[in-house]
């Protein structure tokens, strides 16, 4: 376990600091001393910056040193643990806190005079770097004990003692080297595997624990056969509204789930469980907001490593003469373009085709790619070119401004301050209060009620009071459907605050009817949010298409989101035109709800292909199936994932 952590300028002043075990202040001083200050460590490269691999260990009163050097800033990053453990992700942690706090900082620092400096969100940082080192080494050690010995980790102590136990000496069966099969125990010595997600119960248990078949003799004879019965009738199955069988029938259907014993246990078999509100989002002047798509982090460490790169590949291409391998996949195209020219239409002609190839891969719709290649060609053509490498870094520029430009919204996207101003008006507007209404639309089967909920989790996050409409009147099952849903995020209400309820009428209803009726029910009974739910259509069916307009005009929706999947491809481009218009004169789409983008990787063009049919930005990204798994939508992700050579 890691002791502490430390930046420190070489002037000594303590830039940051985490401590997790008191550490006596001598041993960074007197590591400080030796190493820099009278140099009696005989350290090769100690102050040129070398990775904290390359730096051995400085070792002072049972603790050990794992460090590195900027030596452009004059800042040391030492690491701080016991002598006795094995840290075997000490020095990737090192190294990578300084290309974060480097690539961060580095700017403010170089300025003369700088005596404050704000780290807003290095603790965040720091932490997932922590957390995600120690579980990959979890992991990576559990793969080599398996490895090595062909069998699972072994079980902790105390779990032994445990098992121990419950069995009683005369009933545990002794083991033997015999490897034939082991007779069967008795009844009431049946081991069988823990029921619920870790593992299901065998067929013999399931037969013995019902009362199903005799216990047998022994171990060697079969079980006795039971008289012959008379040929039992199937009854038929009731279902309730939540989807659960009837009480009054007793047969036992989820196998997976404990044997419920108390009223308690009842209470907690069903129970949804609680997500740490950290890894989803934060806390800003009273408010939850949700995360930026992409790992902060792991964008920061990758523009590290690739600055890195360069910079040897330059020192390479000096001292031999040759040009860099380590070109982005943008900057490869232009390989065959001479420095020291004014660029033409001719000279761009071949680049431009392999750049248009690039994003085709990345499931940009075509006609969104040669927009974008339009773009960068405008930006280059009669520019007078240098040499290879400013060449390259004037294309990536532009091809970043043109993405930037087409996915960055024009308008605001605080949503929670758009609710606040229709729920809390001040008094000098004059306006009443009145519940804040968004519409959820799409195609079959994208995910329209799941990020509805969502989004209902994140507003309880708030202590927003939601009323979620069943507006989907005729696909068999969706009013149940959000039924478990509002139950699920009930239970987490009372965790979180506020308060959730459904507003249906069934089936074969008025859609856009059950949508004003729910809208003036929440204004009664005090609602700030209505999240209303629309049955999925096909955006090439007239028929259906035509109904959104007057579901617009009954419903009146504040904001009308369509929720798009990432890996539809280009048929996106017709998807989101469609539902654009189909509102009627004078409304359209707020934004654009990304589900699925966990399943794509790096060919994230969906994204610039609806943005750039409709100009309506895109407010959330999905990333997974839980209540938590939503995201603000980040431009600098975007772009990142389309320049990827990947």
């Amino acid at each position: 376990m890691l002791d502490a952590f430390e930046i420190i300028s070489t002037s000594g002043v303590v830039l940051w600091s985490r401590t997790y075990a008191a550490v006596n202040p001598s041993v960074v001083n007197s590591f400080i001393s030796d190493v820099f200050i009278e140099e009696k460590s005989a350290v090769a490269g100690a102050k040129d910056g070398a990775s904290a691999a390359v730096n051995p260990p400085y070792k002072h009163d049972q603790h050990s040193l794992r460090w590195t050097f900027s030596k452009e800033l004059g800042i040391i990053f030492v690491a701080v643990y016991r002598s006795l453990l094995h840290l075997p992700w000490i020095d990737k942690l090192v190294d990578n806190i300084k290309a974060i706090f480097v690539s961060l900082y580095g700017d403010q620092l170089k300025k003369p005079n700088t005596t404050i400096i704000e780290y807003i969100k290095f603790d965040e940082y720091f932490d997932q770097q922590l957390h995600e080192l120690e579980q990959g080494s979890a992991r990576s050690d559990a793969r080599a004990y398996e490895k090595d010995t062909n069998e699972p980790p072994p079980v902790p102590s105390v779990l032994v003692d445990k098992v121990q136990t419950k069995s009683s000496p005369e009933s545990s069966p002794i083991p033997s080297p015999n490897v034939s099969r082991p007779s069967t125990p008795s009844t009431g010595h049946l081991l069988a595997a823990k029921q619920g997600p870790g593992g299901r119960m065998s067929r013999r248990a399931r037969k013995l624990q019902n009362g199903n078949s005799a216990p047998p003799s022994s171990g060697d004879e079969g079980p006795a056969k039971k008289g012959k019965q008379g040929k039992q009738v199937k009854r038929g199955r009731k279902w309730d509204a939540d989807g659960l069988a009837d009480e009054s029938d007793d047969v036992q259907l989820d196998y997976s789930a404990p044997a419920v014993t108390s009223d308690s246990e009842a209470d907690k078999r069903g129970a949804v469980e609680e997500v740490d509100a950290s890894t989803w989002g934060s806390r800003t002047k009273g408010k939850f907001v949700l995360k930026d798509l992409g790992d902060e982090v792991h964008s920061i460490l990758a523009d590290a490593e690739t600055k890195k790169k360069a910079a040897a590949a330059k020192s390479e291409s000096s001292s031999t003469g040759l040009l860099g391998s380590s070109l982005g996949a943008i900057g490869g195209l232009f390989r065959n373009v001479v420095g020291g020219k004014v660029l033409t239409k001719e000279d761009l002609e071949k680049a431009m085709k392999g750049m248009e190839e690039h994003l085709l891969k990345k499931n940009v719709a075509r006609e969104a790619a040669l927009r974008l290649c339009e773009g960068v060609e405008k930006e280059l053509i009669g520019v007078k070119t240098g040499s290879f490498e400013s060449i390259n870094a004037r294309i990536q520029k532009a091809m970043e401004a043109s993405l930037t430009k087409m996915l960055t919204p024009t308008s605001s996207l605080d949503l929670l301050r758009e609710i606040d101003a229709v729920t809390s008006p001040p008094a000098t507007s004059l306006r009443k209060r009145r519940p804040y209404v968004i519409s959820i639309v799409g195609v079959n089967g994208v995910g329209k009620s799941t990020n509805l909920s969502k989004i209902c989790y994140f507003l309880l996050q708030n202590q927003y009071k939601v009323l979620i409409a069943a507006g989907d009147t005729f696909r068999s099952g969706a009013v149940e459907q959000l039924a478990v849903h509002v139950r699920n995020l009930k239970e987490l209400t009372a965790r979180e605050g506020g308060r959730v309820e459904l507003y249906q009428k069934g089936y074969g209803k008025d859609a856009a009817a059950v949508a004003k009726d729910a809208v003036a029910f929440a204004a009664q009974e005090d609602f700030d949010v209505v999240l209303i739910d629309t049955a999925g259509r096909r955006h090439n069916d007239q028929r259906l298409m035509s109904s959104l307009e007057k579901f617009a005009k009954f419903a009146q929706p504040d904001k009308i989101l369509m929720v798009g999947e990432a890996l539809v491809g280009t048929d996106s481009v017709a998807q989101a035109r469609n539902f654009n218009a189909s509102f009627g004169s004078g409304r359209s789409l707020d934004g654009f709800i990304i589900s699925k983008c966990d399943t794509v990787g790096d060919m994230v063009g969906t994204l610039v292909s609806i943005v750039h049919a409709t100009n309506v930005p895109v407010l959330f990204v999905g990333v997974g199936q839980h209540y938590s798994d939503l995201r603000n939508f980040s431009v600098k992700w975007a772009v990142e994932k389309l320049l990827s050579s990947a």
